[in-house]
Protein backbone atom coordinates (compact mmCIF):
# COMPACT_ATOMS: atom_id res chain seq x y z
CA UNK A 1 0.00 0.00 0.00
CA UNK A 2 2.91 2.62 0.61
CA UNK A 3 4.44 1.87 -2.49
CA UNK A 4 1.68 2.23 -4.72
CA UNK A 5 0.85 5.35 -2.20
CA UNK A 6 5.05 6.65 -3.09
CA UNK A 7 4.47 5.67 -6.61
CA UNK A 8 1.39 7.16 -7.78
CA UNK A 9 2.35 10.80 -5.86
CA UNK A 10 5.73 10.71 -7.65
CA UNK A 11 4.32 10.46 -10.84
CA UNK A 12 2.26 13.26 -9.89
CA UNK A 13 4.59 15.67 -9.08
CA UNK A 14 8.01 17.26 -9.92
CA UNK A 15 9.28 16.35 -6.39
CA UNK A 16 8.08 14.17 -3.92
CA UNK A 17 9.50 13.91 -0.21
CA UNK A 18 8.46 10.67 2.19
CA UNK A 19 7.96 11.68 5.57
CA UNK A 20 9.38 8.57 8.26
CA UNK A 21 7.71 8.18 11.22
CA UNK A 22 10.31 7.79 14.14
CA UNK A 23 8.95 6.19 17.46
CA UNK A 24 10.93 4.51 20.11
CA UNK A 25 8.99 1.46 20.02
CA UNK A 26 9.12 0.82 16.00
CA UNK A 27 8.93 -3.20 15.22
CA UNK A 28 11.34 -2.10 12.70
CA UNK A 29 14.30 0.84 13.41
CA UNK A 30 13.28 3.99 11.07
CA UNK A 31 16.90 4.14 9.72
CA UNK A 32 16.09 0.61 8.30
CA UNK A 33 13.12 1.30 6.79
CA UNK A 34 14.98 4.39 5.54
CA UNK A 35 17.70 2.55 3.76
CA UNK A 36 14.91 0.70 2.25
CA UNK A 37 12.58 3.42 0.79
CA UNK A 38 16.24 5.12 -0.45
CA UNK A 39 16.54 1.46 -2.71
CA UNK A 40 12.80 1.20 -3.62
CA UNK A 41 12.34 4.61 -4.60
CA UNK A 42 16.08 6.48 -5.87
CA UNK A 43 13.77 9.28 -7.48
CA UNK A 44 12.50 10.24 -3.92
CA UNK A 45 13.60 12.50 -1.09
CA UNK A 46 13.76 10.37 2.00
CA UNK A 47 13.34 11.79 5.26
CA UNK A 48 12.97 10.75 9.04
CA UNK A 49 10.71 13.14 11.06
CA UNK A 50 8.91 13.58 13.88
CA UNK A 51 5.15 11.90 14.00
CA UNK A 52 5.69 12.63 10.23
CA UNK A 53 5.34 16.61 10.56
CA UNK A 54 7.40 18.31 7.69
CA UNK A 55 6.76 22.18 7.01
CA UNK A 56 7.03 23.49 3.81
CA UNK A 57 4.70 21.14 0.73
CA UNK A 58 2.97 22.08 -1.20
CA UNK A 59 0.46 19.09 -1.77
CA UNK A 60 -0.24 16.54 0.85
CA UNK A 61 -0.94 12.98 0.02
CA UNK A 62 -2.45 10.24 1.69
CA UNK A 63 -4.06 6.75 1.68
CA UNK A 64 -6.55 8.02 3.89
CA UNK A 65 -8.34 11.02 4.93
CA UNK A 66 -6.14 11.42 7.76
CA UNK A 67 -3.33 13.65 6.82
CA UNK A 68 -6.35 16.27 6.08
CA UNK A 69 -5.95 18.19 8.77
CA UNK A 70 -1.71 18.40 8.53
CA UNK A 71 -2.49 20.19 4.71
CA UNK A 72 -4.60 22.50 6.17
CA UNK A 73 -2.44 24.03 8.97
CA UNK A 74 0.59 24.38 6.73
CA UNK A 75 -1.68 25.33 4.01
CA UNK A 76 -0.70 22.75 1.69
CA UNK A 77 -3.12 21.24 -0.68
CA UNK A 78 -4.17 17.48 -0.17
CA UNK A 79 -4.89 14.71 -1.82
CA UNK A 80 -6.26 10.91 -1.45
CA UNK A 81 -4.96 8.20 -3.29
CA UNK A 82 -7.42 5.23 -3.57
CA UNK A 83 -5.80 2.23 -2.66
CA UNK A 84 -5.28 -0.60 -5.67
CA UNK A 85 -7.54 -3.64 -5.27
CA UNK A 86 -5.13 -5.95 -5.46
CA UNK A 87 -3.57 -4.42 -2.26
CA UNK A 88 -6.56 -4.28 -0.47
CA UNK A 89 -6.34 -8.09 1.33
CA UNK A 90 -2.70 -6.90 1.94
CA UNK A 91 -1.90 -5.36 5.23
CA UNK A 92 1.59 -3.99 6.72
CA UNK A 93 0.04 -5.50 10.29
CA UNK A 94 -0.57 -8.68 8.59
CA UNK A 95 2.82 -8.89 6.86
CA UNK A 96 4.42 -8.10 9.84
CA UNK A 97 2.36 -10.87 11.61
CA UNK A 98 3.52 -13.89 8.94
CA UNK A 99 6.04 -12.21 6.77
CA UNK A 100 7.65 -16.08 5.49
CA UNK A 101 4.36 -16.05 4.12
CA UNK A 102 4.19 -12.99 2.25
CA UNK A 103 7.56 -13.11 0.86
CA UNK A 104 5.91 -12.37 -2.33
CA UNK A 105 4.27 -9.31 -1.80
CA UNK A 106 8.04 -7.71 -0.46
CA UNK A 107 10.81 -6.14 -2.42
CA UNK A 108 14.27 -8.21 -2.28
CA UNK A 109 15.67 -5.79 0.32
CA UNK A 110 12.90 -6.25 2.85
CA UNK A 111 12.85 -9.74 2.08
CA UNK A 112 16.54 -10.25 2.92
CA UNK A 113 15.47 -8.68 6.10
CA UNK A 114 12.75 -11.05 7.38
CA UNK A 115 14.28 -14.44 5.76
CA UNK A 116 15.63 -16.50 8.15
CA UNK A 117 19.80 -17.29 8.18
CA UNK A 118 20.67 -21.06 9.08
CA UNK A 119 24.60 -20.90 9.34
CA UNK A 120 26.89 -24.19 9.14
CA UNK A 121 30.50 -23.74 11.24
CA UNK A 122 33.06 -25.97 12.63
CA UNK A 123 35.80 -27.51 12.18
CA UNK A 124 37.62 -28.48 8.54
CA UNK A 125 36.09 -32.15 7.05
CA UNK A 126 32.67 -32.78 9.47
CA UNK A 127 30.48 -32.20 6.22
CA UNK A 128 29.40 -28.67 6.34
CA UNK A 129 29.13 -27.79 2.90
CA UNK A 130 27.62 -31.11 2.43
CA UNK A 131 25.00 -31.13 4.76
CA UNK A 132 24.38 -27.03 3.07
CA UNK A 133 23.73 -28.34 -0.06
CA UNK A 134 21.35 -31.31 1.58
CA UNK A 135 19.04 -28.52 3.14
CA UNK A 136 19.14 -26.00 0.56
CA UNK A 137 17.40 -28.91 -1.39
CA UNK A 138 15.21 -30.06 1.10
CA UNK A 139 14.22 -26.11 1.85
CA UNK A 140 13.70 -25.54 -1.59
CA UNK A 141 15.94 -22.69 -1.35
CA UNK A 142 19.38 -20.95 -1.85
CA UNK A 143 23.14 -21.80 -0.18
CA UNK A 144 25.82 -19.31 0.23
CA UNK A 145 29.13 -21.63 -0.02
CA UNK A 146 32.29 -20.83 1.67
CA UNK A 147 34.32 -17.66 0.27
CA UNK A 148 37.22 -18.34 2.08
CA UNK A 149 37.91 -21.61 0.11
CA UNK A 150 37.45 -20.07 -2.87
CA UNK A 151 39.79 -17.36 -2.35
CA UNK A 152 42.49 -20.06 -1.23
CA UNK A 153 41.67 -21.88 -3.84
CA UNK A 154 42.71 -19.01 -6.11
CA UNK A 155 46.46 -18.29 -4.45
CA UNK A 156 47.23 -21.54 -5.34
CA UNK A 157 45.73 -21.89 -8.72
CA UNK A 158 48.43 -18.78 -9.10
CA UNK A 159 51.17 -20.19 -7.50
CA UNK A 160 54.64 -20.17 -9.93
CA UNK A 161 58.06 -21.03 -10.00
CA UNK A 162 59.16 -17.73 -9.26
CA UNK A 163 56.29 -17.50 -6.43
CA UNK A 164 56.53 -21.42 -5.35
CA UNK A 165 54.07 -20.36 -1.44
CA UNK A 166 51.59 -18.66 -0.63
CA UNK A 167 50.11 -17.47 2.94
CA UNK A 168 47.26 -15.62 4.46
CA UNK A 169 47.51 -11.73 5.18
CA UNK A 170 45.30 -10.00 7.88
CA UNK A 171 43.98 -8.41 4.71
CA UNK A 172 42.81 -11.55 3.03
CA UNK A 173 40.73 -12.00 5.98
CA UNK A 174 39.06 -8.80 6.07
CA UNK A 175 38.42 -9.55 2.38
CA UNK A 176 37.13 -12.83 3.04
CA UNK A 177 34.63 -11.46 5.89
CA UNK A 178 33.79 -8.76 3.79
CA UNK A 179 33.08 -10.48 0.62
CA UNK A 180 31.60 -13.50 3.01
CA UNK A 181 28.95 -11.37 4.08
CA UNK A 182 28.01 -9.62 0.51
CA UNK A 183 27.06 -12.80 -0.75
CA UNK A 184 25.22 -14.02 2.19
CA UNK A 185 23.06 -10.59 1.83
CA UNK A 186 22.76 -10.39 -1.66
CA UNK A 187 21.13 -14.13 -1.42
CA UNK A 188 18.90 -13.72 0.96
CA UNK A 189 17.15 -11.10 -1.51
CA UNK A 190 16.41 -14.52 -3.18
CA UNK A 191 15.96 -17.08 -0.73
CA UNK A 192 12.62 -18.77 0.02
CA UNK A 193 12.12 -18.54 3.44
CA UNK A 194 15.38 -19.47 4.97
CA UNK A 195 19.08 -19.25 3.83
CA UNK A 196 21.44 -21.65 4.28
CA UNK A 197 24.75 -20.77 5.01
CA UNK A 198 28.39 -22.46 4.71
CA UNK A 199 30.19 -20.29 7.32
CA UNK A 200 29.49 -16.51 7.65
CA UNK A 201 31.50 -13.43 8.75
CA UNK A 202 31.37 -14.25 12.39
CA UNK A 203 33.39 -17.65 11.89
CA UNK A 204 36.29 -15.89 10.00
CA UNK A 205 37.09 -14.11 12.88
CA UNK A 206 38.37 -17.72 14.50
CA UNK A 207 39.68 -18.51 11.28
CA UNK A 208 42.22 -15.46 11.95
CA UNK A 209 43.00 -16.59 15.41
CA UNK A 210 43.41 -20.25 14.38
CA UNK A 211 46.29 -19.04 11.96
CA UNK A 212 47.84 -15.90 14.04
CA UNK A 213 46.43 -16.70 17.21
CA UNK A 214 45.16 -13.79 17.94
CA UNK A 215 41.70 -11.69 17.26
CA UNK A 216 41.19 -8.94 15.02
CA UNK A 217 39.38 -6.22 15.84
CA UNK A 218 38.06 -5.23 12.29
CA UNK A 219 37.58 -8.89 11.10
CA UNK A 220 35.15 -9.26 14.31
CA UNK A 221 33.54 -6.46 13.56
CA UNK A 222 33.13 -7.13 10.28
CA UNK A 223 31.14 -10.64 12.01
CA UNK A 224 28.89 -8.93 14.14
CA UNK A 225 27.01 -7.13 11.42
CA UNK A 226 26.02 -10.86 10.44
CA UNK A 227 22.47 -11.63 10.72
CA UNK A 228 22.12 -15.16 11.70
CA UNK A 229 18.78 -16.98 13.46
CA UNK A 230 20.64 -20.37 13.93
CA UNK A 231 24.04 -21.94 14.06
CA UNK A 232 24.64 -25.88 13.25
CA UNK A 233 27.95 -26.92 14.70
CA UNK A 234 28.56 -30.67 13.24
CA UNK A 235 31.30 -32.28 15.73
CA UNK A 236 34.56 -33.52 14.80
CA UNK A 237 33.98 -37.00 15.46
CA UNK A 238 34.14 -38.07 11.61
CA UNK A 239 36.94 -39.37 9.96
CA UNK A 240 39.21 -36.48 8.61
CA UNK A 241 39.31 -36.42 4.89
CA UNK A 242 42.15 -34.85 3.19
CA UNK A 243 40.87 -33.07 -0.06
CA UNK A 244 44.66 -31.53 -0.94
CA UNK A 245 43.79 -27.86 0.68
CA UNK A 246 42.54 -28.75 4.17
CA UNK A 247 45.73 -28.59 7.19
CA UNK A 248 44.09 -28.80 10.21
CA UNK A 249 43.30 -31.89 11.16
CA UNK A 250 45.22 -31.84 14.40
CA UNK A 251 43.25 -29.06 15.66
CA UNK A 252 39.50 -30.08 14.64
CA UNK A 253 38.78 -30.22 18.64
CA UNK A 254 40.24 -26.97 19.57
CA UNK A 255 38.50 -25.19 16.46
CA UNK A 256 34.92 -26.73 17.85
CA UNK A 257 35.18 -25.99 21.59
CA UNK A 258 35.82 -22.25 20.17
CA UNK A 259 33.37 -21.97 18.28
CA UNK A 260 30.91 -22.93 20.98
CA UNK A 261 32.87 -20.90 23.36
CA UNK A 262 32.39 -17.50 20.90
CA UNK A 263 28.72 -18.84 20.46
CA UNK A 264 27.90 -19.43 23.98
CA UNK A 265 29.21 -15.66 24.84
CA UNK A 266 26.20 -14.69 22.13
CA UNK A 267 22.60 -14.64 21.79
CA UNK A 268 21.90 -16.80 18.91
CA UNK A 269 21.00 -20.17 19.20
CA UNK A 270 23.36 -23.12 18.14
CA UNK A 271 22.96 -26.88 17.81
CA UNK A 272 25.40 -29.44 17.74
CA UNK A 273 25.48 -32.03 15.11
CA UNK A 274 26.57 -35.65 15.93
CA UNK A 275 26.19 -38.91 15.35
CA UNK A 276 26.04 -40.45 11.08
CA UNK A 277 25.35 -38.48 8.17
CA UNK A 278 22.11 -39.19 8.27
CA UNK A 279 21.55 -38.52 12.01
CA UNK A 280 22.77 -34.96 11.35
CA UNK A 281 21.10 -34.71 8.47
CA UNK A 282 17.89 -35.47 10.71
CA UNK A 283 18.41 -33.23 13.34
CA UNK A 284 19.50 -30.28 11.14
CA UNK A 285 16.56 -30.48 9.16
CA UNK A 286 14.19 -30.81 12.58
CA UNK A 287 15.78 -27.69 13.79
CA UNK A 288 15.21 -25.41 10.29
CA UNK A 289 11.90 -26.38 10.70
CA UNK A 290 11.52 -25.91 13.90
CA UNK A 291 12.63 -22.08 13.37
CA UNK A 292 10.20 -21.91 10.29
CA UNK A 293 7.50 -22.40 12.67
Amino acid sequence: GHKQLIGTARRRVDMLTVAIDTRANDAIAADLRMSWLKEIHPDCGIELTDNGQRAGADIVFGGDPSPAEYARVIGAKFFEIERARETEDLSSAAILAAPLDNLQSLEPCVRAYFVKRVVLIGAESTGKTTLARHLAEHFDTLWVAEYGRENWEEKIRALTPDKPSVWWTREDFVHIAQEQQRRENEAARNANRVLICDTNAFTTGTWFERYENRRDAEVDAIGALDKADLYLIPTPDVPFVQDGVRDGEMIRDWMHCRFKERLTAGTVPFVELTGSFAERTRRAVDEVEKLLR
